[in-house]
């Protein structure tokens, strides 16, 4: 704000601290509790040579320094106004519309399409097809496979407890547990129905044991009798489910033809498959910090029930180090071809921005809320740079195998 206030012209610094004498009016009449904190006291203490100044009251370098030091108090004072507002409407007061985007979880969504997309071009740079017929069938059923994850999550941690305070539960939202769960379990049926018909039509067997191996990590994952995510699990499943075996398994199904119906796993599609799986892990491990206290309470020991959020945060840091680590490290092998590298090195400023976040806001249990979103975003667009990797390795002549 300094800065603000550091022009010479005398009618600039006149209109701007005239400004900001009208709002400083303004709080006083609309928060007249914003001004009950010492800050606020200092604020309106300097209000009053403000006004003399605006009335044309010459006053020395020192003091118009510490009127530049006044309203930054000030302006403090309203920001934390503003915090305690937010978390107030986060805590108790928040509108019905947020609470069901929330429930709808739209960017999670994206952990059908990255697998989905990277293993469609991993089979369009080892065949040079791509079927988008296929694609669009496997998109509508990986949507329907991750539609049964949330709601039976939702489901099975309402029978435990887990969501009792959580507003954004679908089971809390639509008042039904038995309508999110006949839900869950139909778009269950129909995504595998999808994906088996698929697999069919591409004879390829192998596929189709990799997709139902993905689906069994997410049942034992939150299903009675299993819920492995109550003994830490969750993690590792969500790595096998999403990785190796999804991803591997889209490969397969879109690089199937009539004359090559089973593809060979190559170096290139596994390394991928491990990216994918790295970077949707990571959106896992994020959910969990801002219900650490509730997970404890119902007996759910996740990652960070166990580690502290403290830790947990030093946890993510090493893991997006890992990440962009083992990037290099598949570029140094040519296990991955160099445009992949490149472009997925791109996302690096947004490694740091997860990283930053959660270093700065994991005791702030409304503020780490966020977290997995920014880790949706990472996931989403490393994801993206790795398929144009690998879809523009293929048009450079001199890449082979």
């Amino acid at each position: 704000m300094a800065a603000a206030f550091c022009s010479l012209h005398q009618g600039s610094s006149l209109k701007k601290l005239q400004y900001y004498h009208m709002r400083q009016s303004y709080a006083t009449r609309s928060y007249p509790g914003a001004l009950t904190s010492n800050a606020s006291k200092k604020s309106s203490m300097c209000c009053c040579t403000a006004q003399n100044f605006v009335r044309g009251v010459r006053i020395s370098r020192s003091e118009f320094k510490k009127e530049i030091l006044c309203w930054r108090v000030f302006s403090g004072s309203l920001a934390n106004y503003a915090d305690n507002a937010n978390d107030g409407e986060s805590g108790e007061d928040v509108p019905k519309a947020t609470l069901i985007w929330r429930a709808v979880k739209l960017p999670i969504y994206s952990v059908a399409l990255v697998p989905l997309t990277v293993g469609g071009a991993a089979a369009y740079l080892q065949t040079g097809i791509f079927s988008a017929r296929r694609y669009l069938l496997l998109l509508v059923s990986s949507i329907l496979i991750i539609t049964w994850l949330n709601l039976s999550n939702d489901v099975y941690d309402f029978d435990t407890g887990a969501d009792k305070n959580k507003k954004e539960s679908v089971v809390n939202l639509v008042g039904s547990r038995s309508v999110a769960f006949i839900a869950a379990y139909s778009s269950l049926l129909l995504g595998f129905a999808g994906l088996a018909w698929t697999s069919i039509g591409a004879g390829n067997i192998h596929a189709i044991l990799f997709l139902a191996f993905a689906i069994i990590c997410g049942y034992v994952y939150q299903c009675p009798p299993f819920r492995l995510s109550y003994q830490g699990l969750g993690e590792p499943l969500c790595f096998a489910a999403f990785g190796p075996f999804a991803t591997s398994a889209f490969y397969l199904l879109l690089g199937s033809t009539s004359e090559m119906s089973i593809l060979p796993l190559t170096g290139t599609i596994l390394s991928a498959s491990l990216l994918v799986g790295f970077t949707t892990t990571l959106i896992l491990f994020c959910s969990h910090f801002h219900q650490v206290e509730e997970d404890k309470a119902v007996g759910k020991f996740s990652p960070l029930v166990r580690l502290g959020t403290e830790r947990g945060s030093g946890v993510m840091k090493v893991a997006v180090t890992t990440l962009y680590s083992l990037l290099f490290a598949f570029g140094l092998s040519r296990t991955l071809p160099l445009t992949c590298i490149l472009l997925c090195s791109l996302t690096l400023p947004v490694g740091k921005l997860v990283i930053g976040f959660v270093e700065e806001n994991y005791k702030e249990k409304g503020k780490i809320f966020m977290a997995k979103y920014f880790c949706v975003r990472l996931h989403a667009l490393f994801g993206a740079a790795l398929a144009t990797g690998l879809v523009a390795a293929r048009a450079f002549q001199g890449y082979s195998l």
